[in-house]
């Protein structure tokens, strides 16, 4: 096996380990290594120094210009610590239609067009209004609406 194809290897194993960590550093490295491989196959460079050095380079300048904007693509979007909480606090009160039966005071609900787990005392059925009064990381805690509100 060529060292050629031995970088390239190196390279795609790396990217492939990073879609199962997303630390957001190994699908550089695994990209600068398929350079590597690259330019060994065309004959561009040759020299162990060349090579190792060509690896260190593009992995940093890809490392530093380019981790955070692929990170929200690999991991998604995370809110840091001095950002805004959660909208759902912001939620408590708004209304929602029930989309399926409460049974054992647990059911769906829709809340701006999204569906969420719920859990209620009271029995729920399809197509009701109710409202929500509290939230439990992903679950809505909500309550029949009376006539009046």
């Amino acid at each position: 096996m060529s060292t050629a194809m031995i970088w390239i290897i190196f390279g795609v194993l790396l990217i492939i380990t990073e879609l199962l960590a997303t630390s957001i550093a190994a699908v550089f490295l695994g990209i600068a290594a398929i350079v590597v491989g690259l330019l060994l196959q065309f004959g561009v460079i040759e020299s162990a120094s060349a090579q190792y050095t060509i690896f260190g380079v593009v992995s940093l300048l890809l490392l530093f210009t380019a981790r955070s904007r692929f990170k929200r693509w690999f991991v998604g979007y995370t809110a840091d610590s001095n950002e805004q909480p959660s909208s759902l606090s912001q939620d408590i009160g708004e209304r929602v239609t029930v989309l399926a039966d409460f049974q054992q005071g647990q059911g769906r609900v829709i809340l701006n067009g999204v569906q969420w787990d719920a859990y209620s005392s009271d029995d729920l059925k399809a197509g009701e209004l109710a409202k929500i009064t509290a939230n439990q990381g992903i679950h809505l805690h909500v309550a029949r609406m009376h006539h009046s509100q």
